[in-house]
């Protein structure tokens, strides 16, 4: 395996998929695909975040399938 993702890298998965890594973990990674502003009724009721996120897993035995792009 010549790539193991980081967090804040962006990457572009063979499927089509890409976005950033927003978490890691020893067997896999969160890959945040979407975000989007929280509706004003749910933000006043958990103002933790600003906004909601989409991620999807990738597991460590995919990681040779990530293309790395850049850092932010």
């Amino acid at each position: 395996m010549s790539y193991i993702p980081q967090v804040n890298d962006y990457v572009i998965w063979k499927n089509g998929i890409e976005g950033w890594v927003y978490f890691k973990a020893k067997q896999y990674v969160t890959i945040e695909i979407l975000t989007r502003l929280k509706d004003p009724e749910d933000y006043a009721h958990s103002s933790i975040h600003r906004n909601e996120r989409l991620l999807i897993l990738c597991y460590q035995n995919q990681w040779n399938q990530l293309t790395y792009s850049h850092s932010r």
